[in-house]
């Protein structure tokens, strides 16, 4: 294992140096209890998962040391042993580094199929600023060895220099008339969405973004959202707290839902997200420090955690989402 101090990566932060020193710690299993036992690489932060037939991917938060920052690859055949398959590009885009000055490693992607194109969103940003940009790649397919297998740069989708929100952990769903929404936002004025149009995956007009959850604190310790459309309404989750301090972060998912994309967002109780509501969905337990970072697809939802019985490292988990009273639920 890996020494004691307990290495951060950051949906804001991110140092470089913590991914190198995850790789080497190779073919560890991890799991809770109820839960699959996964095997490989899994030292990952951010996890954007979708499962294919062509098998199963997960595009995670880059490491400044490898493969110039950007958005990190790994691929599995069964969902539970995982292999790093390489990054999205050799280089960064040139103009994130005007867009975003002492930009590192590209964080917190997405990916979404519309109409057999891929799109993925990531962040660039730097640690604690509000200088960031989610930005847009397309594909038109996910397996690296088809030959038309290649990310094509679509530039900016929004910023948020300069405003009262932070333009960082995309999310995306599509309402009942197949409209493309865009979740977003970290800290700051909480999460925020704004309207996207297809083919381009780029926004439909400048129009302020509506805000969907807010803790209504001065560190308003929320981000990472990702909407999922299930049985005529729509679930919010989020993760809640503070990430990337090891053992000691304090993330845990919630859910609120709603019939209207837009929200309101409501909890369990009634409480909107607005007024710092939020349903539990998962939190620490035993060794499993701090999930978040979440995303969903085939049912399942993927999350990082901070292993304590490995020196706080973040590691992939995954959940079967189980419907119960019309509300989300996971093996703990």
């Amino acid at each position: 294992m890996v020494g004691a101090r307990a290495l951060v990566i950051s949906r804001r932060s991110r140092p470089a140096a913590a991914a190198a020193a995850l790789v080497a710690v190779a073919a560890v299993l991890v799991g809770c209890s109820g839960a699959p036992s996964l095997s490989g690489d899994v030292f990952v932060h951010d996890p954007a998962y979708v499962h294919t037939d062509y098998g199963d991917f997960l595009y995670s938060t880059g490491n400044g040391q490898v493969g110039d920052g950007n958005i990190q690859i790994r691929r599995s055949d069964d969902g539970a042993s995982w292999e790093h398959v390489g990054e999205v590009w050799k280089t960064k885009p040139e103009w994130l580094s005007d867009a975003v000055p002492g930009v590192d490693n590209l964080w917190a992607p997405e990916l979404y199929e519309h109409d057999g194109t891929w799109y993925m969103y990531y962040a660039a940003s730097t640690f604690g600023s509000n200088r960031s940009v989610i930005a847009l790649a397309t594909n038109t397919t996910l397996d690296p060895a088809d030959p038309d297998y290649e990310w094509v740069d679509q530039g900016e989708v929004i910023g948020s220099e300069g405003t009262d929100f932070n333009a960082i952990d995309a999310g995306i769903v599509e309402d009942a008339q197949g409209v493309p929404w865009m979740s977003f936002g970290s800290f700051w004025s909480g999460i925020r969405m704004v309207e996207l149009e297809w083919p381009s995956g780029l926004r439909a007009d400048d129009a302020e973004p509506l805000r969907l959850a807010d803790r209504g604190t001065a560190e308003n310790a929320i981000e990472a959202p990702y909407i999922v459309a299930h049985d005529g309404w729509f679930y919010l989750f989020a993760s809640r707290g503070f990430c990337c301090r090891g053992v000691d972060s304090t993330y845990e998912i919630i859910v609120g839902r709603s019939r209207d994309v837009s929200g309101p967002y409501l909890d369990r109780d009634g409480i909107s997200l607005l007024e710092d509501g939020g349903t539990v969905v998962l939190g620490s337990e035993g060794s499993r420090i701090g999930p978040g970072g979440q995303s969903v697809s085939n049912g399942t939802l993927a999350f990082h955690f901070y292993d304590a019985d490995a020196a706080g490292i973040p590691t992939l988990g995954l959940r079967q989402i189980t419907w119960r009273d019309g509300w989300p639920t996971v093996a703990r």
